[in-house]
């Protein structure tokens, strides 16, 4: 039975691993990609971004939408006995703050 639990907490390590890094660990970003008469901003975990300034400037929004994203992480042990200062083994990395992605597409 110790073998089975064991197993199953090895499986959800790889899956943590798998979603750091899927999710990556950047910082949280504010792209702003500029083309002639469109521009995409970027705005990454609530940073903050300047389109207002941009819709001050006559820019209008064409298209809006977002995705979840992890924001930042945490080291947790996998079992209660387990010692994260002795055993390395027995770290799992798991999600510890979930944000929003938002992309704006604006035109002039």
């Amino acid at each position: 039975m110790y073998e089975r639990t064991m197993k199953a907490l090895q499986r959800l390590n790889y899956i943590f691993i798998i979603f750091f890094l899927i999710g990556g660990c950047k910082a949280p970003e504010n792209k702003v990609t500029e083309n002639e008469n469109s521009i995409e901003i970027i705005v990454s975990c609530g940073d903050d971004s300047n389109l207002e300034r941009y819709i001050n400037e006559g820019w209008t929004i064409k298209q809006e939408y977002s995705e979840e994203k992890v924001c930042s992480w945490t080291t947790v042990a996998a079992s209660k006995d387990c010692n994260l200062e002795k055993d390395k083994g027995c770290k799992i990395v798991k999600p510890d703050k979930i944000g929003e992605e938002k992309f704006y597409l604006l035109e002039k």
